[in-house]
């Protein structure tokens, strides 16, 4: 039996380091490297089941060619010939008509490799060469990271190992216990060395109901709860004077902002007792280090990007910057200094493009113009259930004159919509290197099976068209092993020494960093090189120089819902799953016993929650886990699968206030009951395996 080194490319910060074992070329184990500091040998419930989804009978072998309307999922097998020809023969009429910029290529979160994924932009040179649009990946995490970058100069923080080393730890929207579970490793070790845990999230979610203390504010009000939780911390004289004069920025600038946010005006904005605010502030203020996890989840909003920066300055006041085990954590990704520019060649675009915004897909295949978009390619991604707006994706997706090609594993809620399907890879079938945004870590994944049928990589695939089409670019031809090399090339201190070959032998490298890792030891990557309170750049784009508090948005009525991280799908992975299907149950959504009250809902009943967007149904679970006014359901789900629509039909295509970041959780809806449907029915259309019509 042979042991391949893997790794994990799902949208998950863990980044996990896998061992597949192989015997007469299948394989036929899989688990989490027990080498590996973080994964240490655990995988999550999701990727437990990964070798059972390559093998799925439903996956996709062999080109596939729509034979009906679009939406209709019908579709005959092709030749890999047949499929690239038409390819070529279609994205030559479009680059005649109406130019490169009239190509979307749209790559998801379905794998974050640098190879084969998002990181790299897998075949980013092919579509440059032709000069289409630059695709901006804004669903998951910018507004957050820009937001820090306001006040850090970067979106990477604290090393998740030194939680371990933390006496007060802050989980802020996060889910870890779901979402990255290999963090709560390295939280137990804190605990048994006494430190207090505490979650802040509107819902009480597995994490939560582990703390030590749950605090549940309303949606979108992070930011003012941070800056009242200052505002406590300066009232006792606890900050830190020193780090604050030696390291930041404009603090009396910004000290005046927090007077504006006294713990009662916090607790009306948020909804938490005054007490509570300020037994927390007091608690701070005492605690050192104290470290904060915050992850995606909270900065989905019209102030996300907002509250990230204003989170980052609370370690500046306290001094936990400067102190091991103290500090913010959001994406690590903001340390790994690789060399993208080599690896996706910007250079070989003939001319300045557009970019195109991931989470404006109904926008942008609707409305957009100067040229419309003609050609889609559809990489790592499943828009139709992962995307905001729903019915409006679709309708972008339905337009005849729109040429769409999708590169996939199952034929998803997008495939249903595509013109051309080609049958994509799975992790361990090509080559890939990982870097989780949960460590400090490169992974290398080693392909440890041939593919099966006539799957193909998405880097091999692209290298095929460009063939196909007559492109003479040399470096669109360079193998995976190239690419690899090219994307370690670079002078920086921290991969001196990580090589193809060391990735290769051991499995993993961590970043040449000091242990116990100090991210601003050397000050800040700012223009001061201190902690801006107060920012220039930010205001050369518009925003206020201080970091403050932008509340929620959505015009509508109703109850907020909020549409988390689900705990046995990843995004839309796994979503056709069997077995994870089976333990998901049926869609539900909970709400709170007053608000099911208000409205004549029974735990159990069969509901329909709706705004002016759209709609979708679920099961009604009523609950104190969540807060009065606040509805909580996951995302994940497959809408053919599901009764035909998810969550998403429901959440607006809005932009956050900074980097055209996603609002997926600054939405509010109306619940009611299902007419005509008797609680505990069975013909609510939520069955496992049901599609709709039929």
């Amino acid at each position: 039996m042979t042991k391949i080194w893997g790794a994990c490319p799902l949208d998950c910060p863990d980044g996990c380091s896998w061992v597949v074992d192989v015997e007469d070329g299948e394989a036929v184990g899989m688990r989490g490297n027990p080498a590996h500091p973080v994964t240490r040998g655990a995988l999550c419930v999701k990727v437990n089941r990964y070798l059972e989804q390559t093998r799925a009978p439903d996956r996709i072998l062999h080109p596939l060619r729509r034979v009906g309307r679009k939406g209709e999922g019908r579709f005959e097998r092709i030749s890999w010939d047949e499929a690239l020809d038409e390819i070529a023969s279609r994205l030559g009429e479009v680059l005649e008509t109406y130019g490169g910029q009239a190509i979307w290529p749209f790559h998801g979160t379905g794998s974050l490799g640098y190879i084969q994924g998002l990181e790299g932009f897998a075949g980013r040179r092919f579509f440059n060469v032709l000069g289409a649009s630059v695709h901006e990946p804004t669903i998951c995490s910018i507004a957050g990271s820009t937001g820090l970058k306001y006040t850090l100069g970067t979106a990477g923080g604290m090393d998740p190992e030194d939680f371990a080393r933390s006496k007060l730890i802050i989980l802020w929207g996060t889910n870890p216990l779901t979402s990255g579970h290999h963090v709560w490793k390295f939280i137990q070790d804190a605990r048994r060395d006494g430190a207090y845990v505490v979650a802040i999230d509107p819902v009480r979610t597995r994490t939560a109901a582990q703390a030590d203390e749950h605090l549940a504010p309303l949606p979108g009000t992070d930011a003012a709860l941070a800056l009242g939780l200052m505002h406590v911390i300066v009232g006792l004289g606890a900050h830190d004077q020193d780090f604050i004069d030696r390291h930041t920025l404009g603090w009396e600038e910004f000290r005046a902002r927090i007077e504006e946010f006294p713990p009662d005006r916090v607790a009306r904005i948020t909804g938490l007792p005054e007490e509570r605010i300020v037994a927390l502030g007091r608690r701070i203020a005492r605690t050192r280090p104290t470290a904060i996890r915050a992850t995606q989840g909270m900065q989905r909003h019209a102030g996300g990007g907002m509250a990230l920066r204003t989170l980052a300055c609370l370690p500046g006041v306290t001094g936990d910057w400067a102190l091991p085990g103290g500090g913010l954590c959001y994406s690590t990704s903001g340390h790994f200094t690789l060399n993208l520019p080599k690896l996706v060649r910007i250079d070989l675009l003939p001319h300045p493009v557009r970019s195109l915004t991931m989470t404006r897909l109904g926008e942008g295949l609707l409305d957009v113009d100067d040229p419309p978009v003609k050609a889609l390619f559809v990489i790592a991604a499943n828009p139709v259930g992962s995307n905001p707006h729903q019915t409006k994706v679709r309708r972008g997706l339905a337009r005849e004159d729109l040429f769409t090609v999708v590169l996939e594993h199952f034929l998803t809620d997008t495939t249903d919509y595509a013109d051309i399907v080609l049958p994509a890879t799975m992790q361990t079938e090509h080559l890939d290197v990982i870097a989780g945004y949960g460590h400090l870590y490169l992974v290398w994944n080693e392909p440890a099976v041939a593919p099966p049928g006539e799957c193909l990589s998405t880097s091999e695939t692209f290298r095929r068209l460009g063939r196909r089409m007559g492109l003479t670019e040399p470096s669109l031809y360079d193998s995976d092993e190239d690419l690899a090399r090219q994307l370690l090339d670079s002078p920086h201190p921290s991969l001196a020494g990580i090589t193809v070959e060391t990735l290769r032998k051991e499995g993993f490298a961590r970043l040449n960093v000091a242990r116990p890792f100090l991210p601003f030891a050397d000050g800040f990557p700012t223009t001061s090189g201190r902690l801006e309170f107060y920012s220039v750049r930010a205001t050369r784009v518009g925003h206020d120089p201080l970091p403050g508090y932008t509340p929620p948005a959505d015009p509508g009525d109703g109850l907020v819902l909020i549409s988390a991280a689900p705990h046995h799908f990843l995004n839309t992975t796994f979503g056709n799953n069997p077995e994870l299907r089976r333990r998901a149950g049926a869609p539900t959504v909970t709400v709170h016993p007053d608000d099911a009250a208000a409205r004549g809902i029974p735990d159990g009943a069969p509901i329909r929650v709706s705004n002016a967007r759209g709609a979708f149904d679920a099961v009604a679970q009523v609950s104190d886990r969540v807060r009065p006014g606040v509805a909580a359901t996951s995302k994940g789900r497959w809408a053919k699968l599901t009764g035909g629509a998810t969550v998403n039909a429901t959440v607006d295509e809005r932009d956050s206030d900074m980097g055209h970041g996603a609002v997926f959780h600054d939405n509010r809806v109306e619940i009611e009951p299902r007419q005509g449907l008797e609680t505990g029915s069975s013909t609510t259309g939520l069955e496992l395996g049901r599609r709709p019509n039929g």
